[in-house]
């Protein structure tokens, strides 16, 4: 009988110590697939920032507070605690530090969650549906997210989003191709970006096209696009029009316009003036 209820306990042991291995490894991968908390942690605090700060088992501790300009927040029984520099994680460790040193709490498990972002901001201007400051939520936010921000790129907005900022104490400016980026799948270009930095978004590079042709008027320039495949975005030519000697007028790298004649399998450039000469017959 001893020798069954020994063997049952030591089969009940090794699935208890089997199964448990297991669950700390899923947990473990469910800690290491959810980067955004992470992120989140790093996040480093400043001066405008709201937070809120709890103390296991001591909801009297509990309070949301607004970081100040010197970058300090006020707590119950340790007073003045300054976070601003900080990230998240090590916020919660200072905070923890002086109720245990002060003898407030013995073995105290601070948590800090930022409930609004206010000091780091970036700018996002030009062709874009909402201009404006947005702030940043996450350490790892990317020219992408802030874009999404700001409600996306408008129609007539170059492929091209120009970031400029400042890295270690450096001026730092770097050209995003958005299309390209996004239709390869190489996010390697989406940086992420910083507080104070500047995204701009400018309007896509045009052409003009005039004369004999069905609607006159500027227009995008695509990518490697020809004079017959601008004339077409002008609606083609009209019943008077020819493509015989067609005319364009292009500034060259002294800032002068020289006249040109162009075949229909020419690359238009930005800023070409197109004339579309009526026939003679």
């Amino acid at each position: 009988m001893s020798s069954f209820f020994t063997q049952t306990c030591t089969f009940f042991l090794f699935l208890f110590i089997f199964f448990g291995a297991e669950a700390a490894e899923v947990v473990g991968v469910a800690r290491v697939a959810n980067p955004a908390a992470d992120s989140q942690r790093e996040y480093v605090l400043g001066a405008g920032d709201i937070i809120r700060v709890s103390v296991f088992q001591n909801p009297d501790l509990t309070v949301e507070t607004r970081i100040s300009e010197a970058g300090t927040i006020t707590f119950p029984l340790v007073g003045t605690v300054p976070v601003g520099g900080l990230s998240i994680q090590s916020a919660e460790q200072t905070i923890a530090r002086m109720l245990r040193d002060g003898g407030f709490v013995v073995q105290p498990q601070v948590n800090a969650i930022v409930m609004q972002y206010r000091s780091a901001q970036v700018s996002v201007l030009g062709l874009v549906n909402r201009p404006g400051k947005y702030p940043l939520e996450l350490a790892s936010s990317h020219v992408t997210d802030v874009l999404a921000l700001a409600g996306g790129i408008m129609p007539g907005a170059a492929d091209i989003a120009v970031v400029t900022g400042m890295r270690e104490g450096k001026s730092f400016h770097v050209e995003v191709n958005i299309p390209a980026m996004t239709l390869s799948g190489d996010m390697g270009n989406n940086i992420a970006v910083q507080n104070g930095d500047i995204i701009y978004v400018h309007r896509a590079p045009q052409f003009y096209v005039y004369g004999e042709v069905q609607r006159p008027g500027a227009y995008r320039i695509e990518t490697n696009m020809t004079v017959m495949q601008a004339l077409a975005q002008g609606g083609g030519l009209t019943l008077r029009g020819t493509e015989r000697g067609i005319r364009v007028h292009r500034r060259n790298k002294e800032g002068k316009v020289e006249k040109l004649d162009l075949m229909m399998d020419d690359l238009v450039k930005t800023d070409d003036v197109i004339y579309v000469r009526e026939s003679l017959f």
